[in-house]
């Protein structure tokens, strides 16, 4: 209905209980700030004692208007699901919270609720969800000006927590708070990105024929031939493209040098692969045209 997909319906609602975790038992528990929409809920809860999961829905009646019209219907759906668990399960988690003794170890503590508030997070964006507020406009800057979330989300952190340092914290916490803050982003960008991480290597030789010819016998990699133009030189030249896993790329360097020395070699880092030799599904087919 709606276009909604039970997996990423199900992840949604995962992310949003691994991220309510992370804020009762880590960021209230040992009194660290957050930034965002849920640092505005943890102030009023330091504050006046107001209960997160209320005002976290109080605080995202504006963003679901703005939602409606910005994301479309099927994301603005996602964003509800979202936002409606994060209250759901933080009302759950602090009734039933139990205490894990972080207290006097808070480099550990802000370690644990950057981690998990950033692995929850990392899996709403990554199924098409948010929880509402700071994310809704994370995901336009990344659509329209190109910054990724977490750098967004460190901006939008950074004031909610200048706030906060002036109300209800002291600079121990507030650096702490900083920490878990800049933890979070980090792993957010990594879900992101994909968790599995490649190597991209381009090659200039003249002995391009052969090295490609390795590379797919002794390594069961493909390569593409583009063609490139030496600046210097005033030539055209084959450049070769291939992407190996991270492990292969030290035999990948071994094949090129023990066909030319001189190889320029240049290596990047890949995330999310996609395709045959990585993540091809047999069972799908490309369209037909």
């Amino acid at each position: 209905m709606f276009g909604l997909k039970i997996k990423n319906i199900f992840f949604i609602i995962l992310g949003a209980a691994v991220f309510s975790f992370g804020i009762v038992h880590f960021n209230i528990q040992n009194n660290l700030a957050e930034g965002g929409f849920t640092g505005i809920t943890l102030l009023l809860y330091f504050i006046f004692d107001l209960k997160p999961s209320i005002t976290n829905l109080l605080l995202n009646i504006p963003v679901f208007i703005v939602g409606w019209k910005l994301l479309g219907l099927r994301s603005f759906l996602y964003t509800l699901l979202g936002t409606l668990s994060v209250s759901l399960f933080l009302e759950l988690f602090y009734i039933y919270q139990f205490s894990i003794p972080l207290s006097n170890d808070l480099f550990l503590a802000a370690l644990f609720a950057g981690a998990s508030i950033g692995v929850g997070l990392g899996i709403i964006f990554r199924y098409g969800g948010t929880t509402g507020g700071v994310d809704i406009i994370a995901r336009l800057v990344k659509k329209y000006i190109g910054w990724s979330m977490g750098r967004t989300m460190f901006i939008f952190d950074a004031a909610v927590i200048i706030l906060s340092l002036a109300t209800y914290l002291n600079y121990r916490e507030g650096m702490y708070t900083l920490v878990a803050v800049f933890v979070g982003a980090r792993v957010i960008d990594f879900m992101q990105e994909g968790a599995y991480t490649a190597r991209g290597a381009m090659i200039i030789s003249p002995y391009q024929k052969k090295i490609a010819d390795l590379i797919a016998t002794e390594m069961d990699r493909g390569v593409t031939v583009l063609t490139g133009y030496g600046h210097y030189s005033k030539e055209k030249r084959e450049v070769l493209y291939c992407v190996v896993g991270r492990n292969e790329l030290v035999r990948l360097k071994n094949l090129i040098t023990s066909v030319d020395p001189h190889a320029f070699v240049s290596v990047t880092d890949v995330h999310d692969v996609l395709g045959e030799g990585f993540t091809l599904d047999e069972n799908k087919k490309p369209i037909e045209t």
